[in-house]
């Protein structure tokens, strides 16, 4: 059986990306899955710093090398898109082949294969545009079975760019698996409550989840990443459940 392949893209910055690529990992491992998680474009981190790949390796409860597999291939200094820190340092752009030969190695290894971007889709990743759109291109286009799994907020506005992400993966005919809400808040507002409903409609694909506020602070996160996420990525969270509980009125 091959891997299965999911590029995990945001909304936006800092709506949780990393902390649901480190649950995603976290299921999987639980479940006896060997995971890889790339991270092809690091940015604001200096040499000798821990990047986003080692926060999902803290979170995942620090596996042994054999269960988890962390790989970064560009790492640029300044907290800026991949293409603007690449060319302000000097050091090189990161091209879609390289990101397709690296996940083609993984896959020949592992079970899951969680590549996470920088920023949202369609961020540049080098002097020509490509983007991580591209990279996942790139890896189907290899003969690999690639998804793309969307990190929203929850609040007002996310519906907006959910919809602008699902038309530019539909344009690339790249698969959209899914939406997980990154942060849900303790307290959710009227916004909150009905984009429950509206996720999924906005996306044109199930809403999988959603990971509590501070979900990064958590005492036992392999527990909280389970009960977060959809059977489909490897936890126990039901979506109508979820929904029921939170329902506007």
């Amino acid at each position: 059986m091959s891997a299965r392949i999911l590029f995990v893209t945001g909304t936006n910055t800092d709506v949780g990306k990393t902390v649901a690529t480190a649950a995603l990992a976290s299921a999987a491992l639980r479940g006896g899955r060997k995971v890889a998680v790339l991270k092809p474009g690091q940015t604001g981190v200096t040499p000798g710093e821990p990047g986003d790949a080692a926060e999902v390796r803290r979170l995942a409860g620090e596996p042994t090398d054999r269960q988890l597999t962390i790989r970064e291939l560009a790492r640029y200094p300044e907290p800026l898109a991949p293409d603007t820190a690449a060319r302000r340092s000097g050091l090189p752009y990161l091209s879609p082949a390289e990101v397709a030969a690296e996940v083609a190695e993984l896959a020949a290894g592992h079970d899951l294969v969680l590549v996470e971007g920088a920023g949202g889709l369609l961020v540049r990743y080098d002097d020509q545009g490509r983007t991580l759109a591209d990279q996942a291109r790139a890896v189907l286009d290899a003969g690999l079975p690639a998804e793309v799994l969307l990190i929203a907020s929850a609040g007002l506005g996310t519906l907006n760019i959910v919809s602008l992400t699902a038309e530019a993966l539909a344009a690339r005919r790249l698969p959209l698996t899914g939406v997980v809400v990154g942060s849900w808040p303790a307290a959710p507002g009227l916004a909150e409550r009905c984009n429950l409903a509206d996720l999924p409609r906005s996306a044109g694909a199930p809403l999988l989840g959603a990971l509590p506020e501070r979900a990064g602070t958590a005492a036992d996160f392999a527990a909280l990443a389970a009960a977060s996420l959809a059977p489909e990525l490897g936890g126990t969270w039901n979506a109508q459940h979820f929904a029921d509980a939170h329902r506007a009125e």
